[in-house]
């Protein structure tokens, strides 16, 4: 077999990738094994693949294919998102660069555009992800807006509402004015905005004066209704009942009195502005005050708003400025740094606007569902990381009713049903409607009942995935849901945990009264090296389908999963990237050594033997300590083990010791033992690195393995060995240590005494003497000239045939002892304070701690040699 000199991922990604999903290794039927299940977070029908995708969809990846790998029946169901706002904008945008406006449309003639748009590219990012090499069941692809999921969300829609838990009301909601629809509380971003506060003069009408009333909204004052201040403020109690004129309005209002006003803040005075302001509305409801919309739906001025009507709002505000300034209205302007509500999807500023909508009581459904709660805090739903548990219980503690509605075409149609003097009922369709309203007595033919404009928000689909992927709501067919729910783990972004894990777990009690899935695993958001959050319009996020284009998608997978620890940000940098080939070019020049060793049928040497059981014991630690970090979800600290596995045991170690020296020939055995470890490497990092493994996998095995190793049985720990199999190994890395110090020549031959040694290194003997290049003596040596190290418990003398300055020895000794004792004490000042302590993560602590060991021992080696030249 011709074997490249250089790894080419372009040249085996497809051919292996094809040949899976040829074989079906990625499909699931329900059978007799236990079944392990993912299901995708849908990606929006507009999304191309991003580096979170790629983070996020490679671990999922490396859970899926490892519980393949062990037994289990491995099911990753993927699909898509119909995202209303987001498509709709995109279809908007397509169809004014052919001249076509939307209102110029019919709703269904602007819904086949959609659907149009979506056959044409509402595929890409799933296709995408195959070159990342997800292991999905394609076959199981499902779209939000597809028949059965529709009939689903419908479904639920009309049983809430059957309930009680769904209503129609009129309150204040948030506004998009650019995607022209409503939204949730947590589809609106707030940001730190510097703006100005103006201070505006509201002169008396049957006073003397004016009030000073400080506002960051100008053009909102035509709507203003009344003027508020705090009872207990002495500057203005006697004005309370009293009149103002509204400026350049000149609309008579009154002032009020509100425990709510802040006397602090600003001049006291605050403009009462009820269609604006959350706060405000809520001041007119308790004094009945009127409400001016002084907003068209766009963001422009309304009629209502009686000047620069038409004009955009943030141009109005100039205006307004302009002429309050002109009519000696305007006393200063200052400076003012607010929060300020953005719409998620359009990052339009947001405003409060009333509206009737559709809400879901969620403080209803809560009562109904205390387990939405108690199965996250008491860990029958485990979040990773932990912390975040106080973020969910907050939000649940604190939930407000979900707006439902959105005032969008693409999307489902909100099931509600009117008649022309306005009543409505909730109905599955146009038949079931027509038989409610004749039960309450409303007679009346088919073609007067219309159906609700709106459609319902993207997420109320969303929050019904793990049950409706798997046709849940179809009561004549349960066996899927049945066998795959609850999932397994759910790998997703913390920036979602409200608007999707939480629905999910509401969903899942309300609808199968069980949880929707048993462990949570929250990605860190990819950063670049300053921090900043990757984003086309900064310019520093890298196209993923380039990176894999020039690394290869294991050397993509690996430096993205080296550096992702759960819950915490992704510091990405293409080094990392780097890395990943880097390693992917060693392990085929490993394989390319293994496959070029020559064989001879003669017993294994004894370091070939010694060589090759001390990577047996290597791996049986590995595996068995990964186990705790993959139950764990600590998924980089898994993948590390096995990368220092491979390069520092297999390649630096392992294969050194079996390889035969120049002439010689490797034993039969050994080249079948080391190629059997080969092998077990190869299925251990599959999971993260799976088309290399492959290729390896199957080239060791000739073409034709009894397993492919994308299904191969996972590698389990076997019994572990008593020893230190680090000693070994470290003994080696000192003698090379002091070669290097003294430049000493790693062909020349050293004399190496140990008195008394320990049982690893009698054991590991051959090994030793192989890698080091020396003649091992346990024995004493009165040898003056020696350098002395720490092995263990015994202490090791190594000759030199050079002669030893020993002033300049003791000097520089003494240096190294002083840097690693401040070492020591800077460590040391870590560990001694408790807040480090109490708030670092254990593992953290923990490596700290090494570090002052590995220092400590450093420091007794060092001591040892110093006193060996006095």
């Amino acid at each position: 077999m011709e074997i490249s000199p250089k790894y080419n991922p372009s040249e085996i990604e497809n051919k292996w990738y094809q040949y899976w999903l040829s074989q079906k290794y990625f499909e699931s039927t329900p059978d007799h094994r236990t079944p392990y299940t993912i299901v995708i977070p849908p990606p929006n029908v507009t999304g191309v693949l991003h580096m979170g995708h790629m983070l996020n969809n490679t671990i999922q990846d490396v859970l899926i294919r490892r519980a393949r790998m062990q037994g289990f029946n491995a099911c990753w169901v993927p699909g898509t998102d119909h995202a209303s706002i987001a498509t709709e904008a995109k279809v908007v945008k397509l169809l004014e660069s052919q001249g076509i406006k939307k209102t110029d449309l019919t709703r269904e003639d602007f819904l086949k555009h959609a659907w149009e748009w979506k056959e044409k590219y509402g595929g890409i990012i799933l296709e995408q992800l195959k070159k990342l090499g997800a292991s999905c069941d394609w076959n199981r692809t499902r779209f939000t807006m597809e028949p059965k999921l529709s009939e689903a969300v419908v479904d639920v829609f009309v049983d809430l509402h059957n309930k009680g838990l769904i209503y129609r009301g009129t309150k204040m909601v948030n506004w998009d004015p650019q995607g022209k629809t409503t939204l949730s509380d947590e589809e609106v971003i707030f940001r730190q905005v510097k703006d100005q506060l103006f201070y505006v003069k509201y002169v008396g009408v049957d006073f003397e004066g004016h009030l000073e009333v400080a506002t960051a909204r100008p053009e909102t004052i035509a709507g203003d209704v009344a003027v508020c201040v705090n009872p207990n403020d002495e500057r203005y109690s006697h004005l309370i009942g009293k009149k103002v004129r509204v400026p350049l309005i000149n609309r008579e209002v009154t002032i009020i009195s509100d425990d709510y006003i802040e006397i602090e803040f600003g001049t006291g005075v605050l403009k009462v502005t009820p269609a604006h302001d959350i706060h405000d509305y809520e001041i007119g409801l308790k004094f009945n005050l009127p409400v001016i919309d002084t907003l068209n739906d766009d963001g422009t001025i309304s009629e209502q708003g009686e000047l620069f009507v038409g004009k955009d709002r943030f141009e109005a505000r100039k205006l307004w400025v302009k002429d309050l300034t002109e009519n000696d209205l305007l006393v200063k302007i200052e400076d003012y740094t607010h929060n300020v509500g953005f719409s998620e999807r359009t990052d339009a500023v947001v405003e409060p606007k009333i509206s009737t909508q559709w809400f879901l009581d969620m403080k209803k459904f809560m009562e109904k569902n205390p387990e939405v709660l108690s199965s996250v805090m008491n860990d029958e739903i485990k979040f990773y990381p932990e912390k975040l548990k106080n973020t969910y219980r907050h939000w649940i503690e604190n939930i407000r009713d979900w707006n439902i509605s959105r005032q969008l075409w693409w999307g489902h149609r909100i099931p509600a049903w009117y008649v022309p003097s306005g009543e409505f009922v909730v109905a599955h369709n146009i038949d079931a409607a027509f038989d409610k309203l004749v039960e309450k007595g409303i007679t009346i033919d088919k073609n007067q009942i219309t159906q609700d404009e709106d459609v319902l928000d993207t997420w109320f689909s969303s929050w019904l995935w793990p049950i409706s992927v798997f046709d849940g709501f179809d009561k004549d067919n349960q066996t899927e849901l049945d066998y795959y729910y609850p999932t397994n783990d759910l790998v997703t972004a913390p920036e979602i945990m409200f608007f999707w894990v939480a629905r999910m777990i509401m969903a899942g009690y309300e609808y199968k009264k069980e949880l929707p899935f048993k462990n949570v695993y929250y990605t860190g958001i990819v950063r670049d090296k300053q921090r900043r959050k990757m984003s086309k319009s900064l310019g520093n996020s890298p196209d993923p389908l380039d990176l894999i284009a020039q690394f290869g998608a294991d050397a993509v997978r690996l430096g993205m999963l080296l550096c992702s620890p759960a819950g915490n940000d992704i510091l990405f940098d293409e080094s990392q990237i780097e890395q990943g080939r880097n390693f992917c070019n060693k392990i085929w020049n490993a394989f390319r050594l293994v496959h070029g060793f020559e064989a001879v049928d003669t017993e294994m040497r004894p370091y070939e033997k010694q060589g090759i059981e001390l990577m047996q014991s290597r791996i049986s630690a590995v595996l068995a300590e990964n186990e705790a970090h993959f139950a764990a979800f600590k998924l980089s600290d898994a993948l590390m083990n096995l990368y220092k596995l491979i390069w520092d045991d297999f390649c630096s170690v392992c294969l050194e010791v079996v390889k035969p020296a120049f002439g010689e020939k490797i034993s039969v055995a050994a080249k079948q033992k080391t190629t059997a470890i080969f092998e077990t490497l190869m299925k251990a990092i599959h999971p993260y690195m799976p088309f290399i493994t492959e290729e390896i996998f199957q080239a060791l095995n000739n073409g034709n393995p009894e397993k492919a190793c994308t299904i191969s049985d996972y590698p389990t720990a076997l019994t572990q060995s008593s020893l230190n199999l680090d000693l070994p190994v470290a003994f080696v890395s000192e003698i090379r240590n002091i070669r290097s110090q003294k430049g000493l020549s790693p062909k020349e031959k050293l004399e190496v005494f140990v008195a008394k040694p320990s049982v690893e290194i009698t054991t590991y003997k051959e090994l030793i003497v192989k890698l080091s290049n020396i003649d091992l003596n346990f024995e004493n040596t009165d040898s003056s000239n020696v350098v002395v190290f720490i092995s263990g418990t015994s202490e090791v003398k190594v000759i030199l045939n050079i002669e030893i300055n020993k002033e300049e020895e003791i000097e520089k000794i003494q240096k190294d002892i002083s840097y690693l004792e401040g070492f020591i004490q800077s460590v040391d000042k870590k560990l001694l304070n408790e807040k480090f302590v109490a708030n670092a993560h254990p593992d953290v602590v923990a490596k700290e701690q090494q570090k002052k060991n590995d220092a400590l021992t450093k420091i007794d080696n060092l001591k040892v040699q110093l006193e060996s030249l006095k």
